[in-house]
């Protein structure tokens, strides 16, 4: 009687056949969490992974104020020369051609400088 092979194979690491091929991720179907939302769609959901997005949330970012430039001050100002801007910021391009009061959230500083030099006012809200 020949004696069976499997005895003298147990206990070995390659008893049960080739190991070498499937050594690799893609025998798992990737590494990870990868196919969550395909083809270990299940896998997911009864280990209770989260699907989509989560982490950090980029904030809005800062809003540029309104602009207007001295050169339309004139358009804009009453017969009284007074001018509110509100939440507007007055650049320094072109010129002042009379005395105004203009009321603005900021100033350049050239262009407080023409309003100052034409003998108006520049008040910032």
């Amino acid at each position: 009687m020949v004696r069976p092979k499997t005895k003298e194979r147990r206990g070995h690491r390659t008893y049960h056949g080739k190991h070498k091929n499937a050594r690799g991720g893609g025998s798992r179907g990737g590494r990870g969490d990868v196919g969550k939302c395909k083809h270990h769609f299940m896998r997911s959901i009864l280990l209770g992974t989260q699907m989509g997005r989560h982490g950090f949330v980029r904030l809005p970012l800062s809003q540029k104020p309104e602009v207007v430039n001295v050169d339309m001050l004139d358009q804009l100002a009453g017969q009284d020369g007074k001018v509110e801007l509100g939440e507007m910021k007055v650049l320094g391009r072109g010129k002042v051609t009379r005395k105004l009061t203009v009321s603005a959230a900021g100033f350049s500083a050239t262009a407080k400088e023409k309003i100052e030099a034409a003998g108006g006012q520049a008040v910032v809200v």
